[in-house]
């Protein structure tokens, strides 16, 4: 692992899409720092900060790597002190563990800054209570038998399901996506038809989407890169249902 003594990394969370879901550190740290590397999509996200004295940098996922070590490569050899920002849809802590794991390698020592991810807005707008849920990203390269696995014995326990999926055209065998999803469920024995399901794509823009239906209208039925599926099984609970905690001498 090759360590930057100069400057300072940091992985930013800008939020789902719109600009307002941008948090006030995230935005001061981005207008503070001198180099972004993102993606096209998460930088048209922070587009108006991006003012002049900025290096940016717009990747691909097969550019990426070399971008990020040419930048470490600046910082070890600049006599001044930069700050870099990789910012991140939603939130770095979730769904990104593997491109944060890798500045870390090539960085040494990245500073996580949390957003607002979609799995938070997609819950609130279906209604589903995250503490009450199992929230499942699919949207990793590594093998994802054991998330699909987390998520049956999630739907089939009564629990909630909030879940990203995974897009990969070019991989057939690796795309799960919401059809794969539904028909990976009929397969396990879960009775689509009677499932509720809401899928939310391109969260907080101007494009955003939402279909409410069952999980076997999934089946065939094509959703963007940028979609969340949320299983809605929560039932209302609320602190009036424990009164007797409070109410008299606290006996039931």
């Amino acid at each position: 692992m090759v360590v930057v003594a100069e400057g300072r990394v940091y992985a930013v969370g800008v939020g789902p899409g719109s600009p307002r879901y941008l948090t006030a550190i995230a935005e001061e740290i981005i207008r503070g720092c001198d180099i972004v590397v993102g993606y096209e999509y998460t930088l048209r996200t922070i587009r108006h900060l991006l003012g002049p004295g900025k290096t940016v940098h717009t990747v691909t996922m097969s550019s990426q790597e070399g971008v990020l070590q040419s930048v470490a490569a600046e910082l070890r050899a600049g006599a001044e002190e930069k700050t870099v920002v990789v910012p991140f849809t939603g939130d770095a802590s979730f769904s990104e563990s593997e491109v944060v794991d890798r500045l870390a390698e090539i960085f040494g020592s990245v500073q996580i800054i949390p957003g607002i991810s979609s799995v938070q807005v997609a819950a609130a707008m279906a209604g589903v209570p995250l503490d009450k849920s199992r929230v499942i990203t699919m949207h990793v390269t590594s093998p994802i038998e054991g998330k699909k696995e987390e998520m049956r014995q999630a739907l089939a326990s009564g629990l909630s399901v909030v879940l990203i999926p995974r897009p990969w055209p070019k991989r057939p065998d690796k795309h799960f996506m919401p059809s794969e999803v539904a028909a990976h469920l009929r397969e396990h024995g879960f009775d689509t038809g009677a499932m509720r399901v809401s899928v939310f794509e391109s969260l907080t823009t101007e494009q955003q989407t939402r279909f409410d239906g069952t999980v076997s209208e999934l089946e065939g039925r094509e959703f963007s890169d940028l979609c969340v599926v949320v299983f809605n099984q929560s039932e209302p609970d609320s602190y009036m249902n424990y009164r007797w905690q409070w109410d008299g001498d606290g006996s039931r």
